[in-house]
Parts: structure tokens; C-alpha cells; sequence
């Protein structure tokens, strides 16, 4: 791999790319439970079948423990990716919408009831996930371009970041961090 490509560690890489598989499902079944369950501020055109918030719940579900281990490596390995805002934000914002949908109650919507402190937390999330996925792309090109959007879906790997050195990146990491 020529050097003029940046390089992403690999458990950012699939992290990171789980994330962005399971974060737009879950933002768009939330739309879908929110036009057909709530709708206070607009409803879509059409009302889709199926039971969205089952959906949305499976996929909070499988979202919940990636994003635990996504938001463990943020704030040790990939510490340093937190300096840029659009990363910081991005990652409280999917951790009020992990941490509000956990406290919910499936039932409060199916009987109406919106006006619980958690759901408005919730939705607030909601709203900030679709910014700051916006701001955090917005920033990956401003800062490296195509180059560096691409170096997230690249499937190379460096000879010290294969899958068998992952617990030795981590014994360093704390290692350099008991000696702080």
C-alpha cells in the first residue's frame, strides 16, 4: 500500500463499520415508529406495515453491545479521534440513543403515552445522530478527502494490526496508561 493512503487501525475499521451498518437502520425505523406512533411534528406520506417498534427495539438491540465496545475503544485506543469535534459529538449523541432507548418502555408508545422525559431524550438523539453523522462525514472530507473516507472501507491489513495483535495493542495501551 503506497504511503500517500491513510491508514485506519483495524478495530476502528470493523467498529466503525458495524456502527455504520446498524446507526442509519436504526435512525430509519425510528422515523418509521415515530410517523406512525407519534407524529406530533409531521407524519410521512405513506404509513408502512409492520410492527417498527419491534423492529427498531432488534435493532437497538444489536446496536446496544457494538456500540459499548465502539464507545471502549473511542476513549482508549482511538482517543486521539476524539480531538475533532464532529467525532466527539457523534459518539455522545449514539450514546444518549443507546442509553435512553435502554430506559424506554416499548409499551409507552403503542398506548400513546409521549410524554415521558426519556422518549423526548430519545427523540432529541435522534435528532442529533442525523446531525452529526452529517458533521462527522462533512469533517472526514474536509480533512482527508476521498482518500480518507476510503481508508475506512479499505480491507488491507499492516503486518502489527492483524486480529492476533489486538490484545497485545490493548496490554500497551494500558501499560501507557498506568504510567501517566
Amino acid at each position: 500500500m503506497p504511503a500517500s493512503h491513510p491508514y485506519q487501525p483495524s478495530q476502528l475499521r470493523l467498529l466503525h463499520g458495524a456502527m455504520a451498518a446498524l446507526v442509519p437502520l436504526a435512525w430509519l425505523s425510528g422515523l418509521l415508529v415515530y410517523s406512525t406512533r407519534d407524529g406530533r411534528w409531521g407524519q410521512l406520506p405513506w404509513q408502512p406495515g409492520g410492527d417498527w417498534i419491534d423492529i427498531h427495539g432488534s435493532i437497538g438491540v444489536a446496536l446496544w453491545p457494538l456500540a459499548l465496545l465502539f464507545a471502549l475503544y473511542a476513549i482508549t485506543l482511538g482517543r486521539a479521534r476524539l480531538n475533532q469535534a464532529p467525532n466527539a459529538v457523534a459518539l455522545l449523541a449514539l450514546s444518549l440513543a443507546v442509553v435512553s432507548g435502554k430506559l424506554m418502555n416499548e409499551d409507552w408508545l403503542r398506548t400513546g403515552q409521549l410524554h415521558h422525559v426519556v422518549y423526548d431524550l430519545h427523540l432529541l438523539a435522534w435528532l442529533l445522530i442525523a446531525i452529526t453523522v452529517v458533521w462527522h462525514l462533512a469533517g472526514v472530507f474536509r480533512r482527508g478527502g476521498v482518500a480518507l473516507a476510503r481508508s475506512m472501507f479499505r480491507l488491507e491489513l499492516r503486518g502489527h494490526d492483524r486480529p492476533r495483535h489486538w490484545p497485545s495493542q490493548w496490554s500497551n495501551w494500558f501499560q501507557r496508561s498506568r504510567h501517566r
